[in-house]
């Protein structure tokens, strides 16, 4: 029982493959190849390489190659246009269809929300948006480290996107977690921006959040960074600038002037945040990482509110707390 050859693999005639470029060349020098020889290459025929001999029919002759490339130049060329011819007809048939006033019309909400994957795309988004504004751009950025190379790149990236935008005449606010106000790349960015820029810090911010023009946001889609969503639906839109624009109002000045909170009998306004904090009943661990802070830290101002409030114990600190009036204090303040 004889066995069959394999298959050969079905390609273009830009991928030709190995056995046909060595037969064809074959066929070019000795002016012809036998049609038992070509049988196992059938992409030569196919593509129109090798054609029969009008003399003998068992032999087959190679079609010059520029003969052969102008040829498969033109089919193509050919399939090109009936697509442009396609995609002519496509937009006559639905542009009016795009007209109609209806519920499920594609309209202004029509990709109002696109993922994103990967830092450089989310990067390129974010500066595709930033060149084309001239308005404002409200950001908040929560605790993030600028330590490794990849940081300071998205520093520097971001940094230009911001002169750039405010060189057009455009304002700049940001909201800090206040841990970083008095990081040096939080410090230097201010000291290099030139233009209406404007930073404040609050002890708790919420994920990272991008505003351009009040038209697109830019949130994360997840717990990495290399997931963001770009957003462009008018109601969520209006509903990040209402949730900035508290944030604001509830924040301490950085830049162009750093402000000093306010200390209520002994009691900082950081204290006074990690003791509504307590109240509520959250762990040493779950304080830090609200506040943007290690653990170690987050128990000194533990230790220093218990000094302050007399308190011997973790128990009798929840109840000084509420005995206290800073709580309420806090509330006024904000």
């Amino acid at each position: 029982m004889t066995e069959e050859p394999p298959a050969h693999p079905e390609h273009g005639p830009e991928d030709l493959c190995a056995a046909g470029t060595a037969l064809y060349t074959l066929a070019l020098r000795e002016g012809r190849v036998s049609a038992r020889e070509a049988a196992a290459t059938p992409c030569l025929t196919a593509h129109g390489l090798l054609q029969p001999s009008v003399g003998d029919l068992d032999w087959l002759e190679p079609v010059p190659p520029a003969v052969a490339l102008h040829q498969l130049l033109d089919a193509s060329a050919q399939r090109v246009a009936e697509e442009r011819r396609r995609e002519a007809r496509l937009s006559a048939t639905f542009e009016p269809l795009m007209r109609v006033d209806g519920r499920r019309t594609a309209g202004a909400d029509a990709g109002a929300v696109r993922v994103l994957s990967g830092i450089p795309r989310i990067n390129q988004a974010i500066s595709a948006v930033m060149a084309d504004a001239a308005s404002e751009l409200l950001c908040i950025q929560p605790n993030i480290h600028y330590g490794d190379r990849r940081g300071q790149v998205s520093q520097q990236l971001s940094l230009r996107r911001d002169q750039e935008m405010l060189d057009r005449g455009a304002r700049i606010r940001t909201l800090y977690q206040h841990t970083q106000r008095h990081l040096p790349l939080v410090r230097a960015r201010y000291e290099q921006l030139r233009g209406d820029a404007e930073a404040r810090s609050l002890d708790e911010v919420t994920d990272r959040l991008i505003i351009v023009d009040r038209r697109v946001a830019f949130i994360p889609a997840g717990a990495e960074a290399t997931l963001a969503l770009e957003v462009r639906h008018p109601a969520l839109i209006s509903f990040f600038v209402t949730t900035f624009e508290r944030f604001w109002r509830l924040a301490t000045p950085m830049h162009p002037h750093a402000a000093q909170r306010p200390s209520l009998d002994g009691i900082t306004p950081r204290q006074r945040t990690i003791a509504a904090l307590l109240v509520e009943g959250h762990t040493d661990t779950d304080i830090a990482d609200r506040l943007g802070m290690n653990v170690r830290t987050a128990r000194v101002h533990i230790a220093k509110l218990a000094a302050t409030l007399g308190s011997e114990s973790r128990a009798q600190l929840g109840y000084l707390i509420a005995e206290s009036g800073i709580l309420r204090q806090r509330d006024v303040d904000q």
